[in-house]
């Protein structure tokens, strides 16, 4: 038992096979056969389905798709309907925003206009996608904790391509749907607007967005290193008192000075992962709108110094 380490160990507890709890009245039947998987158990003990889609998901896949299908399609066309260009250039290739001449008007469908499709195909499956999830919560009696959170994801992608586009006036404003051209936007972004770095709600942004992934590791770490007493069964630590928890509780009293609880920690890393995009879409939102320089503005506010004055003015002669 000292020689366990379940970090490379991994040891699979199947139960039996479950279906899940009946479905509430008019709902659609569950998809496909329940089973395991040894390879996928790796990872962790899952049973593979059933699945509930429901018409809200069908619906969220068809819209999904097509907006993905029409992205695929033009960034294709844009190398002539070469197969071996598309790969090659396929990181490269962008669908790119109308041109700041159309401003928030409908433009011709290959100068913006398939853009704006793909735009409102793939922003209707992401929140019916979203409605799904809470209409599931829901029937399940859960609390809805994961589509809000779900929900924070979401505001930060209508912000970047939705919402600052309308306030700025100009779908030219918002994000081309690419992997490079993605990240070239951000870089462009942040110059254009006197660097991001000095956004404060960037700031609270990477500030969560670290403080989640160190919540995460710590939370599981911990939960791996008191494995051996069957710490990951969290429901069994209820009545099985001096194993686990009271390790794990006494570990982080010892170092950090105070602990978690089993509930508190996800309630920190909730929080966390929530406030990320929340922060960063107020810092996107308010670039450009209200703010036209970050670094002028963080030198206003005592923000960020001032660049030294590296060189002097030359005198008038006629003075």
């Amino acid at each position: 038992m000292s020689n366990y380490q379940n970090m490379f160990t991994r040891v699979q507890v199947q139960g039996h096979l479950h279906s899940g709890i009946p479905l509430p009245r008019g709902d659609e039947p569950r998809l496909g056969p329940p089973m395991f998987s040894k390879l996928l158990g790796r990872f962790g003990n899952a049973q593979i389905g059933p699945v509930y889609l429901g018409s809200l998901g069908l619906a969220s896949l068809i819209f999904g798709l097509v907006g993905f299908v029409t992205i695929g399609l033009n960034m294709w066309a844009s190398v002539d309907w070469n197969p071996i260009q598309f790969v090659r250039q396929l990181p490269w290739l962008a669908l790119e925003p109308p041109s700041p001449a159309y401003g928030l008007t409908i433009p011709p469908m290959n100068e913006g206009g398939w853009w704006l499709f793909a735009g409102f195909t793939i922003t209707t499956s992401v929140m019916l996608w979203w409605l799904r999830m809470y209409t599931r919560a829901r029937a399940l009696g859960m609390g809805t904790h994961v589509a809000w959170a779900f929900a924070a994801a979401i505001w930060l992608y209508l912000v970047l391509g939705f919402i600052r586009p309308l306030l700025m006036g100009s779908w030219s404003e918002a994000v081309p749907f690419g992997i490079f051209p993605h990240l070239d936007w951000t870089a462009a972004f942040s110059i254009r607007y006197g660097n991001l770095f000095y956004n404060p709600f960037h700031a609270l942004s990477i500030v969560f967005l670290y403080g989640s992934a160190l919540l995460f590791a710590m939370h599981g770490a911990t939960i791996l290193a008191v494995g051996r007493y069957g710490g990951e069964r969290e429901i069994e630590q209820i009545v099985d008192r001096g194993t686990a928890s009271e390790r794990a509780a006494l570990f982080w009293r010892w170092t950090m000075g105070f602990n978690a609880s089993m509930e508190s920690i996800h309630r920190w890393a909730w929080w966390f992962a929530v406030l990320c995009p929340l922060t960063g879409g107020i810092g996107i939102l308010l670039t450009g709108t209200v703010v036209d320089n970050w670094y002028l503005w963080a030198v206003k506010h005592s923000f960020a110094p001032a660049y030294p004055e590296m060189w002097a003015p030359i005198p008038d002669p006629n003075r």
